[in-house]
């Protein structure tokens, strides 16, 4: 039976819009929660963390305790203490990157969440970021929007391909609302799904959601976009550097995701501890790190908009870019709740930072502003790292108020996003739709229309004559050993088609009077050499039977048949050739 294509009803349309109210109000109680934590636990260390232009705590305790740097080496760890407890006893698949977790629910879980996550996930990951876990903010929010639209449609009772859709505007509405970037959160979600594809049938929902979610968070948080940027003014002399950045940061983001799972694999993997304790071992080090670097802990957007003033030095950006790699992959595969979203754009940043001001050094009159590359150092970082080359255009775009980047930033972001190959952050993603198995039925589908008879038919064909003997019937069977035979008029036209059953069904003593013609079933089916094997399959069912004669369209005569076993090799090689 074809399958029935896949449409956005009125009720998923009206969910999203609830979707995109609830992932708004998230984005909010977690903007202040986190704030709140950071000032709780990393405030305890006296240690100041700058924000960026454009974002205010709405919620401040003020709490002014003097600055005491070994405090950094703790407060980590208990951090991560803290986290890894309430994770790995309440909700095991909070752990780590949370946008990861949701792409491989869509992926393998038919968007299915338990209940709890979005709860766990937001005070694990609060905790995590405020005690100075090198982690972000999209993470979280992803799996807390995608956590809630997972419930209201299980609780529903929606179909998987509904679920699916909504999951994805959870995760697109609290991305949209937390970075303040409604298009571009939107693209995200439909795009960090794949290596190479886009999740096009869930554009309209996401759009939705985004757009409500995000106009929620503002309306607390003020309109603004999170960074200050300077006005960039489009320089030909520039587009050698952009394209320049562009190989360089998609080289050092394959360092980053090779360093971020070999630390994963070779230290916590192997760790013989109880999960509850690896957070607290990865935050330690963080926090060791972040007594010679404090620049390197929590998410970074403060340092992101020091680094536009032009206020930092080659020296300290060079230094963040390894420190900064290095605690967000501790802080993350250790099992810290968090996401990869905002170290990644510090660490993009600090690159096109130290490139810009290294080049206008050399190239004074050539570079106008060393600003502009820390702007495209983070998408093009970004774009590599994450699979994500629109998305992260647009968002950063978004995030600055900047729309005078694309051109550039289309430049840099389309060479880091080639140069980094099959390299990505997020594991679970698929390469593209043909390898997620959401889109199996339709893969199938798709596959078996392409394929026409012609292709899996054979010339060698067994028939018989309508006026033959039963009894001669049954050695020609015996000898054959098929089940079905076709049969052909006196002049070789196709008539039906005959069975061992049809044959059985007669009792023995009458096969030497009746004639083939007497038992014949099937007159109908038959196939053309340029009809897919999608209706072969179909015909075989509808008349139960594992055979089909080809006929020439023109003059109806049998040229060859196509079987059951035929349809399954070609299907096995191509798919082995697909996926």
């Amino acid at each position: 039976m074809p399958l029935k294509p896949f449409y956005i009803s009125r009720k998923v349309i009206l969910l999203t819009i609830l979707v995109g109210i609830v992932s708004g109000f998230g984005s909010v109680f977690f903007f202040i929660l986190l704030h709140l934590f950071t000032e709780l636990l990393l405030g305890l260390s006296g240690y100041e963390i700058p924000s960026p232009a454009g974002e205010k705590p709405l919620i401040e305790l003020n709490l002014n305790f003097p600055f005491n740097p070994y405090l950094l080496i703790l407060i980590p760890a208990i951090g991560g203490l803290i986290s890894g407890i309430i994770v790995y006893t309440l909700a095991p698949e909070t752990e780590g990157g949370g946008t990861d977790a949701v792409i491989g629910v869509f992926h393998k879980k038919r968007g299915i969440i338990r209940g709890r996550v979005p709860i766990i996930k937001t005070i694990a990951s609060a905790i995590t970021i405020g005690s100075g876990g090198s982690a972000g903010r999209e993470g979280p929010i992803s799996q807390i929007g995608a956590g809630f639209a997972s419930y209201i449609s299980m609780k529903l009772n929606l179909n998987d391909r509904e679920r699916e859709i909504l999951v994805l505007c959870g995760m697109a509405g609290g991305i949209s609302s937390i970075f303040k970037s409604p298009f571009g959160g939107s693209l995200f979600s439909i795009e960090v799904l794949y290596h190479r594809d886009y999740e096009s049938e869930a554009f309209v929902p996401v759009i939705i959601s985004s757009f409500i979610a995000y106009t929620v968070f503002a309306l607390f948080t003020g309109w603004n976009a999170i960074f200050e940027t300077p006005q960039y003014i489009f320089t030909p002399t520039e587009f050698p550097f952009f394209s320049l950045l562009g190989i360089i940061t998609g080289l050092i983001s394959r360092f980053y995701v090779v360093i971020f799972y070999g630390i994963r694999d070779k230290i916590f993997k192997r760790l013989n501890i109880y999960d509850h304790l690896k957070p607290m071992i990865g935050g330690l080090m963080v926090g060791l790190i972040g007594f010679f670097v404090p620049e390197s802990l929590a998410a970074g957007y403060g340092w992101i908009q020091i680094a536009l003033y032009n206020k930092l030095t080659l020296q300290i950006m060079l230094i963040l870019i390894i420190a900064k790699i290095i605690t967000t992959s501790l802080t993350i595969t250790s099992g810290g709740s968090g996401g990869v979203f905002a170290p990644s754009l510090m660490i993009g940043a600090m690159i096109g930072g130290a490139f810009g001001l290294f080049f206008k050094t050399i190239f004074p009159g050539w570079i106008v502003d060393p600003a502009v590359f820390v702007l495209i150092g983070m998408i093009s970082f970004f774009a590599g790292s994450a699979k994500v080359p629109l998305a992260a255009i647009i968002m950063v775009a978004e995030m600055t108020g900047n729309y005078n980047l694309l051109m550039p930033a289309f430049l840099a972001a389309s060479m880091s996003y080639f140069v980094s190959g099959e390299y990505s952050i997020y594991e679970n993603q698929t390469m593209t739709k043909l390898q997620s198995p959401v889109h199996i039925p339709e893969n199938i589908y798709t596959l078996l229309e392409s394929i026409k008879v012609m292709e899996v038919s054979s010339p060698d064909v067994v028939v018989v004559p309508e006026d033959m003997k039963l009894s001669e019937l049954e050695k020609i069977i015996s000898q054959t050993k098929h089940l079905s035979l076709l049969v052909i008029s006196k002049n070789n036209k196709y008539v039906g088609i005959v069975s061992l059953f049809d044959l059985l069904s007669i009792d023995p003593s009458e096969w030497d009077k009746k004639r083939v013609r007497d038992i014949i079933q099937c007159k109908f089916a038959y196939i053309y050499p340029d009809d897919s094997i999608l209706r072969a399959l179909s015909l075989m069912l509808q008349f139960n039977i594992l055979r089909l004669p080809v006929l020439d369209r023109k003059k109806n005569r049998v040229i060859g048949e196509v079987s059951y076993d035929d349809i399954a090799k070609i299907l096995y090689y191509k798919s082995k050739e697909a996926w």
